[in-house]
């Protein structure tokens, strides 16, 4: 059982014993808020999979969520007046533990597009296309329990490396041939590195580039927010000859989370938010690079 300062814990129940308090919470969530059938949101796999519930301290259930034996996470619900109080992000974590005590390689999940952001900032990524399911937009993502998760696509590149600027305690490193088109002009990776930006302690943005001129030519939009938030900006572009020929990317924060790409121009790659000796190696790789970078002054000055 976890408790948790917020005034509920979580919990793995036993479905046949916690089945009323399953569907104290389901039903209201997803038959009468979402109008999804009874007879579809009720199971044959719910007898299989192992339940975790969160109580408030009068021990009234208030959400739940399921692991199935085909290792995916489904079911997430939190009752309406619980939202925005940590319970979903609770549940998923103590779903995640579950897998992990059953050492399960990967776990995957169908996210209505609505809460891809939520799973995004776990770790999840998405993978194929977006469908409809009980009348209801969503996509398939995945999550390693243990180690790094492939990434394989723009849509999972965005998530991920959004998700790592978000978990971010005061350092986030970003090794990029040319910001990356795609990538680091994406709506939610600019919305995240602004929200980072604009905490009230202080953060170090750190942007090591291997060829500055392009993204000035392309107007890149992260140039511009820089500009607006530059106590948190920093670009340095590299110089050393044995630099320049480094043909990966990455980005890597304070908190253990890391993405890498072997070549720079593509997507493909691994990544993880609680990698920490990986991240760490990602971030002790870029400093000695970045001390004997050029400090990008044009940037500061574009537009003026």
């Amino acid at each position: 059982m976890t408790r948790l300062d917020a005034g509920f814990q979580v919990a793995a129940v036993d479905y046949h014993t916690a089945v009323d308090a399953l569907r104290a919470v389901r039903e209201p969530v997803f038959v009468e808020e979402q109008q999804v059938p009874r007879e579809l949101e009720w199971d044959a796999l719910d007898p299989l999979c192992v339940h975790v519930l969160a109580r408030d301290d009068a021990g009234r259930p208030i959400g739940t969520g399921r692991l199935t034996p085909e290792h995916k996470i489904g079911r997430m619900a939190v009752l309406q007046d619980w939202r925005g109080k940590g319970v979903g992000d609770a549940l998923l974590k103590a779903l995640i533990e579950q897998a992990a005590l059953r050492r399960w390689p990967e776990v995957k999940l169908n996210a209505q597009v609505s809460a891809i952001g939520f799973y995004a900032r776990h770790g999840f990524v998405p993978f194929g296309e977006r469908f409809m399911e009980a009348g209801i937009e969503h996509q398939a993502m995945r999550r390693q329990v243990v180690g790094m998760t492939a990434i394989d696509s723009r849509e999972s590149a965005v998530a991920v490396t959004a998700a790592i600027v978000l978990a971010t305690r005061r350092e986030l490193c970003i090794y990029s041939r040319a910001l990356d088109p795609g990538l680091f002009d994406a709506p939610e990776v600019l919305d995240a590195l602004r929200t980072l930006a604009t905490r009230r302690q202080r953060i170090d943005i750190r942007v090591l580039l291997q060829d500055a001129d392009a993204p000035q030519r392309a107007h890149a939009p992260l140039i511009g927010l820089s500009q607006r938030l530059s106590s948190a900006f920093a670009f340095r572009e590299v110089s050393d000859p044995a630099d320049k020929g480094y043909a990966s990317a990455f980005v890597a924060n304070d908190a253990g989370g890391g993405y890498f790409r072997p070549l720079g121009n593509r997507f493909d790659g691994e990544a993880a938010l609680d990698a920490g000796g990986r991240a760490r190696q990602l971030v002790e790789s870029f400093h000695p690079v970045w001390e004997r970078a050029r400090p990008v002054t044009e940037y500061r000055v574009l537009g003026a």
